[in-house]
């Protein structure tokens, strides 16, 4: 039997061809690109840009705001920040030539214009935030607040108290002067190589050792949030972050804390701060939304309304409940016991265990501070084995509570019989020099009154229920920007320009539900 080839039209990949296009064509309604176009154009009032051209009369023609944006929210869509590669986007993509109407902008304006015009983004999001309220996207009945910890364009090897980056630069003065030593001996030997590579040595101390230098020298050290206003790290690359234990580590980053609304998760308010501590942005963060909703003549006084207000543990302190007790603000802050002391909840980790129980080491159960007897008049403390322990000093942690710290001499609690009940690792007692005996403290001040208020309304049926919606509405938030959008990291340094970015981000995700939810003229 013969078999025959069939023709195939030719074609080829590799080639190039010239295609006419229609831009507006490219932009199909119910796509994020064309909700993004018409909102800019239709809604969006982008005069505030005008006044950084000075071009009317001499200069060059500058690209026009709206089409920057365009490109910049379509790209940060896509979980790109980097103007380089929004540039080669505008060039080889086709959604972005039509977006920027073919022009192709360098990455250097892109970036500047992200960098410089910080004030201009927050007001673009409380824009998109107007539309929002336009379309009935705002319930105005439950808001939650929680924080995003990132990475910020900095690096940890450069953080330290003042005392410990002076103790960096004389380390590195140390080796500048060893590498020197040994740079005179190579060259007395004639052994070129070596030289040059100990000469490249030295160039790089020297850099590092002036860049903590001029630091020291130009900045003051950073207060803590505290009463106590302890010292906290700085940053030579980034002073403005800090840093944060996250679930993922320890990073050195910022806090994007961002206000969500119930009824379509719309964030109405976002900030990023520099403290890995969340409980001091609550007040911030409310007064943010009722300054921004009262201005926008959404709501005069959003809290007087009755709306309730929820969020994390991380947000709970004595300090924060007062404040929410003297504002009259409809609020749910659980403390981090709330959940022992919910029925629903009773035999759960017997039931089903603790989640990554596999990953975790045993921990060994030892006599806790209910086992010490202290007297806070005398501020005295004895063990379980009837020692008193030494008073080592006393102090106000990061949350504001006055504390005492004992700890037991190491000789009582080396030939203790109580040592594998009291402590983890009882060899630590037995070390000749640096061995210590169980620690412990206590708190002073902490009267609770308004823990306990909060803790109260918490705890009714009423309040479970309304903080069990706190996690479906601002975590679908959170995962849509960080997961979906692909914000790993933020990539400027500084709070302003970090804010900036945070605030551009929970732009996309709100225009988002505009295109979901609204009216995108489709």
């Amino acid at each position: 039997m013969e078999f025959t080839m069939p023709k195939y039209i030719p074609h080829d990949y590799s080639q190039h061809a010239m295609v006419v296009i229609n831009y507006e064509e490219q932009l199909q309604p119910g796509t994020f690109e064309h909700a993004i176009h018409y909102l800019i154009e239709n809604k969006i009032d982008l005069s505030g840009f005008d006044e950084y051209y000075k071009n009317d009369e001499t200069g060059r023609r500058a690209y026009n705001p709206a089409i920057l944006l365009k490109i910049i929210l379509f790209a940060y869509s896509k979980g790109i920040t980097s103007s380089r590669e929004i540039e080669w986007c505008c060039q080889t993509n086709i959604i972005f030539k039509a977006l920027s109407c073919d022009t192709m902008p360098h990455f250097t304006t892109i970036a500047n214009f992200i960098s410089g015009r910080c004030e201009e983004m927050t007001v673009l999001f409380e824009q998109v935030l107007l539309v929002c309220h336009e379309q009935g996207l705002l319930g105005n009945e439950l808001f939650a607040i929680d924080g995003c910890k990132l990475p910020s364009n900095a690096a940890k090897e450069w953080s330290g108290t003042f005392k410990e980056l002076g103790e960096k630069r004389d380390k590195l003065k140390r080796q500048i002067r060893s590498k020197i030593k040994a740079h005179q001996e190579a060259d007395e030997k004639n052994n070129n190589e070596q030289a040059e590579r100990l000469a490249q040595t030295i160039e790089t101390l020297n850099k590092a050792h002036q860049k903590i230098d001029e630091f020291l020298e130009s900045e003051t050290p950073r207060e803590g949030k505290g009463k106590d206003k302890k010292e906290v790290k700085s940053n030579i690359t980034d002073n403005d972050s800090a840093k944060m234990t996250t679930s993922k580590g320890t990073i050195q980053g910022l806090n994007g804390v961002a206000t969500a609304d119930a009824f379509c998760q719309v964030v109405v308010d976002a900030e990023a701060f520099g403290e890995g501590s969340e409980y001091h942005t609550l007040q911030p963060m409310i007064e943010g939304v009722t300054e921004r909703f009262s201005r926008l003549g959404i709501n005069d006084d959003i809290f007087a309304s009755g709306v309730v207000l929820t969020a994390d543990t991380g947000f709970c302190s004595d300090d924060t409940a007062k404040y929410l007790h003297d504002s009259n603000i409809n609020a749910y802050v659980p403390d981090s016991k709330f959940r022992e002391r919910d029925p629903h909840f009773v035999g759960q980790k017997k039931k089903y265990g603790k989640r990554h129980q596999q990953e975790r080491k045993t921990k060994v159960d030892i006599y806790d501070i209910s086992n010490f007897i202290f007297d806070a008049e005398t501020k005295t403390c004895v063990c379980p084995a009837k020692k008193e322990l030494t008073l080592k000093k006393e102090g106000i942690d990061k949350r504001g509570n006055e504390k005492v710290f004992f700890q037991a001499k190491a000789l009582d609690c080396r030939h203790c019989p109580l040592i594998k009940k009291c402590m983890r690792n009882p060899e630590s007692a037995s070390k000749p020099k640096t061995g210590h005996g169980r620690q412990v403290s206590f708190k002073l001040n902490e009267s609770g009154q308004y823990l306990e208020w909060m803790k109260g309304r918490v705890d009714t049926e009423e309040g479970r229920r309304l903080y069990s919606h706190r996690m479906s509405v601002i975590e679908p938030v959170f995962a849509n920007i960080c997961y979906q959008k692909g914000l790993s990291r933020f990539s400027l340094r500084g709070k302003k320009k970090v804010d900036a970015q945070w605030k551009m981000f929970c732009t996309v995700h709100n225009i988002g539900k505009i295109m979901v939810f609204g009216q995108t003229g489709s």
